[in-house]
């Protein structure tokens, strides 16, 4: 049992947990992930570790509540307990003196790309951080990114703050200019098949954190499969990270879909229960 000792709501349906587990927080590592289980007969969920504390021994994670279980998740609060966490999984970011490097996070990837920056920025790289959301509401951490950058800039899809747009406008302004060497890039899959597309006419290599179904974690199940340059690789094994320029997002976006019958059938089965019981 690991237990939660700090919550904090970041939006409505987006909620921060810090989970102690000082072995875990021992060995994590920018990049890498867990999974979780919240109590017995749950599912397995794989969630990206957003921050860990070697010192307080916890890990923090951010999770978006868009299925059943992450849905469940936030009845859990400080002092509640997590039964399994599994970690850390996966390789972490291969982080290393670039030279400048663009960090582009949307929505939920905000909270992975941070340590991932932070780190970074630790091996002297000059940082430009670009992050991005549909609406103010859904933003958060611009401090923590701001602290960790040498420029930043916010983009809302809607104009509520920062600058009406998508992060693939600044980006491609700032690969004209000519001042990029690297590009880490963590949201949702569609965000990061058009930063890539966007990277690939000036050969800037784009390292991308999939998120894809996944089961075991381990490389048993085969669920997480992706296509990286013409060859089937595993994301909880051989990624999370890969390079962008050789994903076949058009494979894995259809691979994400599959079960979205099924999901929106638990997710809704499980708001009637609840409704029916309260």
């Amino acid at each position: 049992m690991y237990r939660i000792t700090r919550k904090q709501v970041l939006s409505d349906s987006v909620k921060l947990y810090e989970v102690e587990h000082p072995q875990l927080a021992r060995k994590a590592r920018a990049g890498q992930f867990v999974i979780i289980r919240l109590k017995e007969g749950g599912e397995r969920i794989p969630l990206t570790i957003a921050d860990f504390d070697r010192d307080a021994g916890t890990i923090t994670m951010v999770v978006q509540e868009v299925g059943k279980s992450t849905i469940d998740m936030d009845g859990y609060n400080e002092g509640d307990a997590i039964l399994d966490m599994l970690g850390p999984l996966g390789h972490p970011s291969e982080i290393s003196e670039y030279g400048t490097v663009l960090c582009i996070g949307g929505g939920l990837g905000i909270a992975p790309l941070y340590p991932i920056t932070r780190e970074l920025k630790k091996a002297g790289n000059r940082i430009i951080t670009v992050m991005g959301a549909r609406t103010r509401e859904l933003l958060f951490w611009e401090d923590e990114m701001r602290a960790v950058s040498d420029e930043l800039h916010v983009m809302t899809d809607d104009g509520s703050y920062g600058r009406k747009g998508l992060v693939t406008h600044v980006q491609k302004e700032l690969l004209e200019q000519g001042s990029v060497d690297k590009i880490f890039a963590i949201g949702p899959a569609i965000m990061m098949k058009f930063v890539v597309e966007t990277s690939r006419p000036f050969n800037i290599s784009t390292v991308v954190s999939l998120n894809t179904i996944m089961v075991d974690g381990t490389g048993m199940c085969g669920g997480c499969r992706v296509s990286v340059g013409g060859k089937q690789r595993f994301v909880c094994v051989d990624g999370p990270e890969f390079e962008g320029l050789d994903v076949d997002f058009d494979n894995l976006l259809n691979r994400q879909r599959y079960y979205i019958e099924e999901e929106n059938y638990a997710k809704e089965y499980h708001k009637c229960h609840l409704e029916s019981v309260s």
